[in-house]
């Protein structure tokens, strides 16, 4: 039924791209900006972008319940809703860099690594092995992560070097470095005084997964400082154009240097969470296509990679969006291939939309964007 599932749902996606894109295109005089509204079906009403995103959600989540055995059902939400928890907290990491025209590949990295470094600082085996509580440990990895952060913002700010490759470079660094001097084994099991996080990590209140209330509690949080603080409109003022807000005053370089600083504190908080969800964290996460989901979520829930525009209504917009999308696939029983497959096209066809909706201008030309 699962193969007859995905069949017709391969053999419906390339009816509709047939008949509205090479019917409805033929014989007219369309600008390719004019043609991709036109292939999406954009009204008046929903060229705005997140009414579009939303409706997309709503018609996958609706024809998922409809046709798809287990997954409307309680047990499957909250699933849902606790896996796409982690997802959205490091896609509001991403999404405050994306935002000050920046990118941080090295969340993973950040993740994996600071997330065992305090894990395992009572190992006798650890490098720093001292009897340290968990709370001493996990301040260690506080600073663990400030210092490496700091450390990618510095390279990029300071150095004009591209964020993409920079951030890139850092997270095979940091996952190095642990794994050469205090990383021993692929899985780290929490220490018994651990018991707060495995409380975030698997625990409910009222009956919902708190690492929903983490992911709601971040969303208000960095909506507040996005809107109303000098801060979220430094970030913003430097998204959209750099030489323009340094012109204005604006402190660019430590600002920028503390986004990557506020983004490597919010992924060693999804590990934390990941950790106790399952009592260990596995270093082998790292190595996990983690960091493609978070750039699709972002991508599509509209943040503009040119900066300066989104924020978190547009996370929430794509975590519940690929959450859903990842979630059907699961219970489809597509393979991984197949899922990486179905996930490339998608952040594919979003970068194309996003260029066509948000130009390079020629600052970001130059800059050879993110």
């Amino acid at each position: 039924m699962h193969m007859q599932l995905q069949t017709e749902l391969i053999n419906c996606f390339l009816e509709i791209v047939y008949v509205t894109f090479f019917l409805n295109f033929s014989n007219q005089n369309l600008t390719v900006r004019g043609m991709i509204f036109r292939f999406l079906g954009f009204s008046k009403i929903f060229r705005h972008q997140e009414a579009v995103i939303l409706a997309i959600t709503l018609s996958i989540f609706s024809f998922f319940s409809v046709f798809l055995e287990g997954f409307f059902v309680v047990g499957n939400l909250l699933t849902l809703l606790r896996s796409v928890s982690v997802l959205g907290i490091l896609s509001v990491a991403m999404a405050i860099v994306v935002i000050s025209r920046g990118i941080d590949l090295s969340l993973i990295g950040t993740l994996v690594v600071a997330t065992a470094l305090a894990v395992i600082l009572k190992s006798p085996n650890a490098l720093f092995s001292a009897g340290l509580s968990f709370n001493w440990a996990f301040l260690v990895g506080v600073v663990f992560v400030i210092i490496t952060s700091s450390l990618t913002g510095v390279l990029i700010t300071f150095g004009n070097l591209p964020a993409v490759f920079v951030s890139l470079a850092m997270g095979s660094v940091i996952y190095g470095l642990g794994l050469t001097f205090f990383i021993n084994t692929d899985a780290n099991y929490l220490p018994d005084d651990a018991n707060w996080v495995v409380f975030l990590g698997s625990g409910r209140l009222f009956g919902i997964p708190m690492p929903i209330f983490c992911f709601v509690f971040l969303l208000i949080t960095f909506s507040f400082v996005l809107n109303r603080t000098a801060f979220g409109q430094f970030l913003y003022a430097i998204g959209d154009n750099t030489e323009a807000a340094r012109t204005a005053g604006i402190p660019v370089r430590p600002v920028t240097v503390l986004i990557y600083v506020f983004a490597g504190l919010i992924a060693y908080m999804a590990g934390l969470l990941t950790a106790g969800a399952v009592t260990n964290i596995n270093t082998k996460l790292f190595q996990s296509t983690l960091i493609y989901d978070v750039l699709l979520v972002v991508v599509v829930g509209g943040i503009g990679l040119s900066g300066g525009k989104g924020g978190m209504r547009n996370v929430l917009l794509g975590t519940v969006l690929i959450g859903t999308l990842l979630n059907g696939m699961v219970i489809l029983n597509m393979s991984f291939i197949e899922q990486n497959l179905v996930k490339g096209v998608i952040l594919l066809f979003a970068i194309m939309i996003d260029t066509l909706l948000n130009p390079r201008d020629e600052q970001t030309s130059q800059q050879g964007d993110i």
